[in-house]
Formats: structure tokens, C-alpha cells, sequence
């Protein structure tokens, strides 16, 4: 039987929509559910998940080298970061602005740092279509101060913050990725992150995870949200720039934000309507392209290769 092969930047767009996902599941967590124990307990679980894969495939085996220590710490950190600024900017500013803020600012800042860090090469189609994403994302923010609704502004920053810390840790794991198999990567920078959060857990009630929704909702974050999502972005980040990866993560909010209108009723005016438009047009760009930008000539994954 022919193996069916998928595109490393595919990969990514699939780990994107399964992390749009996260700030919906949010919402149904019930009466109680702080965002950072719900951040803490998505690194957990996620954490443990990805552990499992890594050692039931023997991925600490196939190790290059050493594990880089600036690179893995710095890693470990931004996840730790992000989980915490990205609950909480969703729970203030609402799931769609929140999430689009926070992963729409991401391209910028994971294209400057990978130039600047690794010296990844930033092409005229990443600017306009990363130029596109950013206008989406200021028209889809100003959406909410066009109605009399109120914007947020620390939730706004908190979003922001999500975004810095996720550019961070993209160009972090890409560099530990070059000696080390993507989950063994993905299992150890979780598994350290949860431990820097864990205290949370004993700071606020986390009573809510024996409800059932609860549960389902911890469960979801971290098996799907985290476990799954990360090994396909580990596969796909293996093959494409820290820029292209970031940009295409842009598949998050527009995943947000459809749930977000659809299922819990949030509202999108003309002017956030026009702003995914924009968010569309720039992911399609880049995600088309005739050449993509890689790092491995060999940019096609087998499906096997890609879950395991």
C-alpha cells in the first residue's frame, strides 16, 4: 500500500487548528476554573501524553548529541510563559480577539528572531503575507472598540505576551530539534514546563477536573490541544523556517475565531470580518507558494512519519 506523503508546513496548519480549539474548550471548563490552573493542568496532562509517545517509540534513543542547555531552558520557559499569558488574555479580552492577538503577533516576532538568532532568510512573500496577518489582526482588536463594548487592554497585552513567548519557544525548539527526535523534544520541554507550573495547582482549587465536563475539557487540552498538536508541529517545524512556521500557526485564530462566533455567539463585525479576510489571504499565501521555504530538502512527510 503507497504510503500518503504530507508537506512539513501541512503539519503545522493541522497542530494550528487543534490548538484553536483551546480557547473554546475554555469556556465550557466549569464555574471555577482559573486560567492559569487550566494552563497548568494542559502542560500536565500534554506533558505526560507526550512522555508516553516518546518512550513507547524509543525517541530518547535516537538523541545526536547533547541536549543544547540555553536553548532547552529557554524553551521550557517560553512554554511555561505562554501558557499562562495566552488563558488568561483569552478569559479577559474573549476567545476570538485573545487568540488572534496573541498568535497573529507571533509571525513578526518568530520571523526577527529567527533572523536574528539563526539567520533564517525573511522573503518577500513571509513580509507581505506576514503584513497581511498583522492588519487582520489590528482590524479584528479595533472590531471590539467599533461596538460600545470595551477593549480590554491587559488582556490585549496578556495576548501579546502569549505571542512573544511562543515566537521564543519556536526558535528554541528548532534548535534542539537538529540533535534530538521532535517528540523527545516536545516530551521534555512540556514535562519541565508543567513542573515550573505546578504549584498553581496547589494555589487554586482545581476541584472543577472531577466534574464532567471538567474532565472532558482537561482531557481535550491535553491529549489533543497539547499531546497530538505538538508532535505534528515538532514534524513540521523539522522542515520549514522559524518565520513560515509562526505564520502558518495563524490557522489557530482563524480556528478560534470561527468557534468562537459559532459556537459561543461571540459577535464579528464588518471590520473583524474584513480582518480574517486579511488573515486568510496571508496564510493562503504563504501556504501555496511554489517554493517553500525549508531548512531539510526533505520536506515530505509520510503520514506514519508524521504521528510518530
Amino acid at each position: 500500500m503507497q504510503k500518503i506523503t504530507i508537506q512539513g508546513h501541512w503539519l503545522i496548519v493541522l497542530a494550528a487548528m487543534l490548538w484553536g480549539t483551546t480557547g473554546t474548550a475554555q469556556a465550557f471548563a466549569p464555574d471555577g476554573a482559573e486560567p492559569t490552573t487550566v494552563g497548568a493542568l494542559r502542560l500536565l496532562i500534554g506533558g505526560a501524553t507526550l512522555l508516553f509517545v516518546a518512550r513507547s517509540q524509543h525517541a530518547f534513543q535516537h538523541s545526536q548529541g547533547k541536549w543544547h542547555p540555553l536553548a532547552t531552558v529557554v524553551a521550557i520557559s517560553a512554554v511555561a510563559a505562554y501558557q499562562i499569558c495566552f488563558f488568561a488574555g483569552v478569559d479577559r479580552a474573549g476567545v476570538a480577539i485573545g487568540t488572534i492577538v496573541g498568535i497573529g503577533s507571533a509571525p513578526i516576532m518568530g520571523g526577527v528572531l529567527g533572523y536574528v538568532i539563526r539567520g533564517e532568510k525573511l522573503d518577500r512573500i513571509w513580509m507581505i503575507a506576514t503584513a497581511l496577518a498583522i492588519i487582520g489582526c489590528i482590524s479584528l482588536t479595533l472590531s471590539g472598540a467599533s461596538t460600545n463594548e470595551s477593549v480590554d487592554v491587559l488582556g490585549i497585552m496578556l495576548s501579546l505576551g502569549a505571542g512573544l513567548s511562543y515566537a521564543i519557544y519556536t526558535v528554541a525548539t528548532k534548535t534542539l530539534l537538529e540533535s534530538h527526535a521532535p517528540v523527545a523534544v516536545m516530551a521534555v520541554v512540556f514535562c519541565a514546563g508543567a513542573v515550573l507550573l505546578l504549584p498553581l495547582l496547589f494555589m487554586n482549587d482545581v476541584t472543577w477536573v472531577t466534574k464532567p465536563n471538567g474532565f472532558i475539557v482537561a482531557l481535550h487540552l491535553g491529549v489533543i490541544a497539547t499531546g497530538l498538536s505538538y508532535i505534528l508541529f515538532g514534524r513540521g517545524l523539522r522542515t520549514v523556517t522559524t518565520g513560515t512556521a509562526t505564520t502558518l500557526s495563524l490557522s489557530e485564530p482563524l480556528t478560534a475565531g470561527l468557534l468562537g462566533v459559532v459556537i459561543l455567539g461571540e459577535s464579528l463585525t464588518l471590520i473583524a470580518l474584513i480582518g480574517i479576510v486579511l488573515l486568510f489571504a496571508g496564510l493562503g499565501l504563504l501556504a501555496f507558494k511554489p517554493t517553500q521555504a525549508i531548512d531539510n530538502p526533505k520536506a515530505m512527510l509520510s503520514v506514519d512519519e508524521a504521528i510518530g
